[in-house]
C-alpha cells in the first residue's frame, strides 16, 4: 500500500472562516516513498493538502470533507491526530505556530516525549536531529532569542526527531540561509534514500537535490502531475551582487543612522560598533546568515529595542515595520480594516483600494487576515503597514511564502515607496530581489556590517 492515497477529496473550511468555496476540489493523488514537491500560487490549496496528511484537516480546522484520504494505512477522517502524529512529521510555514516549550532542546524533545519514546532514545534523537540541521550549538537557547531562520531549523529538527514515515513541510526554505537550505536538502536526501516519504510545498523547488516528483495545484485541484523531476535539483548557492550602473539618490537627507552602535538581545551583543546611514528614497538590502543579526538590526532602527551602546536614530515621518511573522500585526476582521486603522493612527490620507490592488489583494479586502494563505497574509501585513506615506519602511524577509506574482508586486511597491521619498531597509535571503531593487546591499558577518561585494548594486 502506498504511504499516501487521496481519492477525490473535496474539503471546505467552516462557514465562519470566511474562506469562499472549497480549498480542495476533487483532489486525487497517490504518493509512494520518495520526494514530492507541490507548487502553486498563494491560496491555491498547498497548505490545506499538507494539513490533510496529518489530520489537521479536518480534525483541527473543522469544515466538511468528502472523499477519502489514507496515510500510512490510516483513514485520516477516522483517525485522531495524536495517532497520525506517530507516522507524519510536520513543519509549519510559520514555525512559531507549533512551538510549545521555552528552549531549543526542550522543543525538539517535545514530540518524542509525546510519542512515549524511551528517555535515552529521546536524548539520542534530540542530539542527532540538532546535529543534522546544524543547530547543536543552539540547544540551550531560548526560542524567543532566535532569528526566523533559526526557528525554522528548530521546527525541522522537531519534525525529524520523531523519525516519521512521512514528512510534510510547508515552505520550509522560506527563511533559510544557504547553509540552512543545504542542510534541509541533505536531510531530505537521507530520508528519501532510507525509503521515507517527503511532501514539500514550495515556491522555490530548486532547493532539493534528491530526484522526485513535481505536481502543481490550481484552485484546489491537482492540475498537473509531471512525473519525475530532474535528478540533482541544485541547492541554492550564494550569488554575487555586482553593480549594474545605478546609484543612490543624490543629495537626499539622512533618513536613518547608526552611530557607533552596539545592538543585541538580552544584553548579548549581536552587532558591534556600527556606523552606517541611509538616505530618503534609498533602498538598502541587508543579507547574512541565519542568526547574524538582521532582525535585531531592523528592530533597533525601528526603536523596538534600545542599543547596548552608541546611538540609533531616524528622521521625521512614520516608521513602518514588517516582522517575519505578519500575523502579529493583523488583529482586525478584514484586510481593508487593517489598512484603514493604519491611516487613522498615522493621520495620513489614502485609498485602501490602491494598496490592495498594488499588492494583488483586490479580491481579499474584506477577508479576515487569519483566513488567508501564508503568502497572502504576508501581503496583507505589507498593505497594513505601507498604506499612506511612511518615511521609513523596515521589511524583514518580505518575500516569505510569496509566489512569483506576489514577489513582482512587492518589488513594484518597494520602488514606489522609494520614488515617493521613503527610505527602505529589507532583511532578506532573496539575492535576486536584492539585485533587482536595492541601491546598496550590506552583509552582516561576525557582528560587523560590511558592503556585499560592491556596495552600490543599483
Amino acid at each position: 500500500m502506498p504511504p499516501v492515497r487521496i481519492e477525490d477529496v473535496t474539503y471546505s473550511y467552516p462557514a465562519w472562516s470566511d474562506r469562499a468555496g472549497p480549498a480542495l476540489r476533487g483532489a486525487s493523488l497517490v504518493v509512494d516513498a520518495g520526494l514530492v514537491v507541490v507548487t502553486g500560487d498563494s491560496g491555491s490549496g498547498k497548505s490545506t493538502l499538507l494539513r490533510l496528511l496529518n489530520g489537521l484537516v479536518p480534525h483541527f480546522h473543522g469544515g466538511s470533507l468528502d472523499g477519502r484520504a489514507v496515510v500510512c494505512g490510516l483513514d485520516v477522517a477516522r483517525t485522531p491526530t495524536r495517532r497520525l502524529a506517530r507516522h507524519v512529521g510536520f513543519v509549519f510555514q510559520d514555525p512559531e505556530a507549533g512551538f510549545v516549550r521555552g528552549t531549543v532542546a526542550k522543543e525538539v524533545a517535545f514530540g518524542p516525549e509525546n510519542l512515549g519514546m524511551d528517555p535515552a532514545d529521546i536524548r539520542r534523537a534530540v542530539g542527532e536531529s540538532l546535529e543534522r540541521v546544524g543547530i547543536a550549538h543552539l540547544a540551550g537557547r531560548r526560542l524567543r532569542t532566535l532569528s526566523g531562520g533559526e526557528r525554522q531549523r528548530v521546527a525541522l529538527a522537531s519534525a525529524v526527531a520523531g523519525r516519521p514515515a512521512v514528512l510534510a513541510m510547508d515552505e520550509p526554505t522560506s527563511q533559510l540561509d544557504h547553509a540552512g537550505a543545504a542542510a534541509l536538502a541533505a536531510i531530505v536526501d537521507d530520508l528519501v534514500s532510507a525509503g521515507h516519504t517527503v511532501v514539500v510545498a514550495e515556491h522555490r523547488p530548486g532547493s532539493y537535490r534528491a530526484p522526485g516528483r513535481a505536481l502543481s495545484i490550481v484552485a484546489g485541484s491537482v492540475a498537473a502531475q509531471d512525473g519525475t523531476t530532474e535528478a540533482g535539483w541544485p541547492v541554492a548557492a550564494p550569488v554575487g551582487l555586482p553593480p549594474v550602473g545605478h546609484t543612490s539618490p543624490a543629495g537626499a537627507p539622512v533618513a536613518w543612522a547608526l552611530e557607533r552602535a552596539t545592538i543585541g538581545m538580552d544584553g548579548r551583543p549581536v552587532i558591534a560598533d556600527a556606523d552606517l546611514e541611509g538616505t530618503a528614497g534609498e533602498i538598502v538590502a541587508v543579507t547574512g546568515a541565519n542568526g547574524a543579526g538582521k532582525t535585531t538590526l531592523l528592530r533597533a532602527i525601528a526603536g523596538l529595542i534600545q542599543p547596548l551602546a552608541g546611538r540609533v536614530r531616524h528622521g521625521p515621518g512614520r516608521v513602518a515595520y514588517l516582522p517575519q511573522e505578519p500575523g502579529v500585526l493583523l488583529h482586525r476582521n478584514s484586510v481593508r480594516a487593517e489598512i484603514e486603522q493604519t491611516l487613522r493612527w498615522s493621520g495620513e490620507s489614502g485609498d485602501p483600494g490602491e494598496i490592495l490592488t498594488l499588492l494583488g489583494l483586490a479580491d481579499h479586502g474584506e477577508s479576515d487576515p487569519r483566513d488567508l494563505s501564508g503568502g497572502q497574509r504576508q501581503r496583507a501585513g505589507l498593505a497594513a503597514i505601507l498604506a499612506g506615506r511612511p518615511g521609513l519602511a523596515l521589511l524583514d524577509e518580505p518575500t516569505r511564502g510569496m509566489d512569483r506574482a506576489a514577489r513582482t508586486a512587492l518589488a513594484a511597491t518597494v520602488n514606489r515607496l522609494a520614488e515617493a521619498g521613503a527610505a527602505v531597509i529589507m532583511a532578506t535571503h532573496d539575492d535576486d530581489l536584492a539585485r533587482e531593487v536595492a541601491h546598496r546591499v550590506m552583509r552582516i558577518d561576525d557582528g560587523r556590517i560590511h558592503p556585499a561585494l560592491d556596495a552600490v548594486v543599483r
